[in-house]
Order: C-alpha cells, then structure tokens, then sequence
C-alpha cells in the first residue's frame, strides 16, 4: 500500500507541475511534454531503486545516482543536460510551492557542452539567395517576402508561419510577433521587406481564396492554406539550390545571419536581445562570440603582420 501510496504522489506533483508549467509559465506544449517525460525517468528509477521515497523526500545524493545511470546508458552529454535541466525545474517549482524548504537539485551539475557557434550567410550569400529568386513564377513574390522578412527581422520558423496581417504595421515598420511562451514584441522590418511583402499583399494574396480560419494568416500556400514549417524549410533548400549555395542552410540560418550582421555592424547587445525575442542576454551573447571571429579573420586577411 506504502509504494502505491508513493506512486500516486509522484504522480500527483507531475500532473500539477504540467499545470504550473502551461498556465503559470506558458510553455509551448513539446516543452511541456519534455519536462514531464524527464520527471517520468526519475520517478521509474526512484521506484526500482528507492521504492520508499516520493519526490518531497529525495536529496542531492538520489539525483546523482540518477543521472550516473543516465551516463552509463550512454545518452548524450546534449540529452543528460537537458533531463537535468528538466529535473531543476521541477524542484524549483516544488520550492515554489513551499513543498520543500530545500532544493535538492540546486548542485546537481550537468555535463559540459561546447557552444556550437550557428551557422550564417554572409551579406552577398543573403542577395545571392534573394536574387536567384524567379519573380516570374506564382509564388516567387511570396517566396522574396518570406525571406527577405526572415532577414530583415531575424523571425523564428514559427513565428513567420503564424503571423497575422492584424500583426503587421507597414505605416511604422513594425511587427508585432508573438515568440516563445506567448510573449509579445515589437520587431522592426525593413524597407525590402515590406515592399515585397506589399507586392505580394497587392498583387499576388489579394487573388487568393483563404480556406476558412485561415484568412487573417499572412503567407498562403495554393490552396489557401498558412504555410507551415516543413513547406518554409523546402522553400529555402529549392533557393539556396538555385543561388548554388551549398552550405546546410534552414530558417534558423536566416535568424543568425540577422544578428550576427547586426552585431558586425556595431548594434547594441540589449537592442538585439530585445529584437530576437531572448528570454536571457547570455543567449544573445553568442553573437560577440561570433563577432570576435569575424574581427580575427579580418586581422588575418588585411594586417601586413599578420
């Protein structure tokens, strides 16, 4: 009775942490479902291995057990992280509920991970791509829109799939986007990028018959549909294919392209944190890192010593 009785509490404080995370932090559902699953994992190995103990009665030392086991699977560093990462938040949200008094989880240590820098475009690979573009085909001005908004106001995938023509002020230049966990912002886009969206709006989308709930989406397919993450990935390998780029471009790539440009350029840090919709500058401040080998290779090129 004892082990059921533990069983039903872990899976009690599961269940309202997936409340706390969808109506208190407004976290995507994939977030959600990512955060359960790594609590799963520690409760399946607390029930093999501690039977006797519910979520409120683990230490420092059970965490570290747990995670040895993940190590000894053989899972990622990438993957160990972020069930750590998961496993943090859930303590957190116990402290946060006066559950506990103590967090276990607060020196649980997580695998190194290098930062991978992202890859980028240049300023004459974006024209190039921009320009292989045929205008001359049904959807080559929707196509010149898409990308040229995903450069010029460094847009998530989805946040371009979604967007609204509610959201859009052309007299301003300003988007309104909605970004991670519903967040609002107000994100700049530039003069190319509205004159070709204008071209599309005008001549291209007004001809269009929007499946219905669909009318307000800004970017259609054929069928009157909005566009959706798979067919902008598509729309991007079929141009860089054309502008006979060969590098492993996404919509991500347009996104990194925009701040690091920006960065080279000189913007403030804060301006393109706000801008990316970055929840924590230090997510921005790959973009120095970047910069810095920017201004070393150009020392390698230009300085006569080198």
């Amino acid at each position: 009775m004892a082990e059921n009785s533990i069983a039903k509490s872990w899976e009690n404080y599961t269940k309202r942490f997936r409340h706390y995370l969808k109506l208190e932090r407004s976290l995507s559902e994939n977030s959600i479902e990512a955060y359960t699953r790594d609590v799963e994992k520690l409760a399946n190995y607390i029930s093999k291995n501690f039977p006797e103990k519910g979520p409120k009665e683990l230490d420092l030392e059970h965490l570290r057990r747990f995670v040895n086991t993940l190590a000894q699977l053989e899972i990622s560093d990438y993957t160990q992280a972020r069930v750590i990462s998961g496993i943090k938040a859930f303590y957190k949200y116990l402290m946060y509920e006066d559950e506990i008094s103590e967090d276990p989880a607060q020196l649980l240590e997580a695998p190194k991970l290098g930062r991978k820098l992202p890859d980028t475009l240049s300023y004459q690979e974006i024209v190039q791509l921009l320009e292989s573009i045929n205008l001359g085909e049904p959807e080559g001005h929707r196509n010149r829109a898409i990308l040229e908004m995903l450069y010029s106001s460094g847009l998530r995938v989805s946040e371009l799939t979604e967007l609204k023509k509610s959201q859009v002020f052309e007299d301003v230049g300003f988007l309104r986007v909605i970004g991670k966990g519903n967040k609002e912002r107000l994100v700049p886009i530039g003069k190319d990028a509205l004159r070709y969206l204008k071209i599309y709006e005008e001549e291209i989308r007004i001809h269009q018959s929007p499946v219905r709930g669909h009318e307000e989406y800004v970017f259609l397919n054929r069928r009157g549909k909005k566009l959706t993450r798979v067919m902008i990935f598509l729309i991007i390998k079929k141009t860089a294919e054309q502008a006979g780029i060969n590098k492993n471009i996404s919509p991500h790539t347009f996104r990194h392209s925009f701040a690091t440009h920006l960065i080279e350029g000189g913007a403030d840090l804060r301006a393109v944190q706000e801008m990316l919709g970055h929840e924590s500058i230090t997510t921005t401040e790959i973009y120095t890192h970047l910069d810095r080998d920017y201004l070393r290779q150009v020392l390698t090129d230009f300085h006569p010593r080198k």
